[in-house]
């Protein structure tokens, strides 16, 4: 029996609807912005790029980011996707959104992705790293992006004790403002570890995701050690704890800068 498709135009509508699912990678300065996820009535860096997008292709797009950053966090490696009608090549993304974004936000390159491309759930890792200015006076050229410290840090101590993250452990010690919003708080670290580089210190950590704010509540946890008032053992047994709320203090936000995001496959070009 044959069934006419007549009953229902909208099948034949969608039917000659395409899309193409576009890849950004987004570089941005968060100070300003309440976050990366679009907020009523607050700046944020979700409502900038799609403000951007309606404005250079017409229509309304939602985007996914490969991480949620807070605010006042930034980025440089930021990855986001979206599907769009437009028929616009990528390198025309990104010099058309570059002309409608805010000078903090910046689209660094675009790129097609396939149908089963998932910026968020098939991302391998992220990599963070977290300044800290470890000087006498402050430095206006890095005050928006680096903590200022004062006191001498030991590095060594510091770096010695960000070893035992490496591995997988329940980070819920680490994690706050979760409510029972997650049944899994178990994350596989992959490198960690704090360098100096003249008054800059720089803590680096890759995992494949992160709780909210658990990298800003380690290196909470971190300068504590650095200024002796916190040992290593310590630190280890607030990882093995298991119990939410106990690292600390976290770190202000506008020393955090999510640096790359990973996938199995690099993106395809024009």
């Amino acid at each position: 029996m044959m069934v006419s498709t007549a009953v229902n135009p909208e099948i034949n509508k969608s039917a000659r609807v395409t899309t193409t699912k576009i890849v950004l990678m987004v570089e941005y300065d968060g100070t300003r912005y309440h976050g990366f996820q679009w907020q009523a009535g607050l700046p944020t860096i979700q409502k900038e790029l799609e403000t951007a997008l309606k404005k250079l292709t017409g229509d309304s797009i939602r985007v996914i980011a490969s991480s949620r950053t807070d605010a006042g966090v930034h980025a440089k490696g930021q990855v986001v996707s979206f599907r769009t009608k437009s028929t616009l090549p990528p390198s025309k993304f990104t010099s058309g959104l570059n002309y409608y974004l805010p000078a903090d936000i910046a689209v660094r390159a675009a790129h097609r992705a396939d149908d089963f491309f998932r910026v968020r759930g098939g991302a391998l890792s992220r990599e963070y790293n977290y300044y800290i200015l470890n000087s006498p006076t402050r430095s206006p050229l890095q005050s928006r992006f680096a903590h200022l410290l004062s006191e001498l840090l030991d590095i060594d101590a510091m770096n010695q004790a960000s070893q035992d993250l490496i591995g997988q452990h329940d980070f819920i010690s680490f994690a706050s403002g979760i409510g029972g919003s997650l049944k899994n708080t178990v994350r596989q670290v992959y490198q960690a570890g704090v360098k100096r580089d003249g008054e800059l210190i720089i803590f680096h950590i890759e995992a494949n995701s992160f709780l909210p704010h658990q990298v800003r509540n380690i290196v909470g946890c971190l300068i504590r050690i650095g200024l002796g008032r916190m040992s290593q053992d310590e630190f280890h047994s607030i990882i093995e704890s298991g119990k939410p709320g106990l690292a600390g203090p976290t770190a202000p936000s506008h020393g955090l800068c999510l640096m790359r995001v990973n996938y199995p496959h690099s993106f395809e070009g024009e």
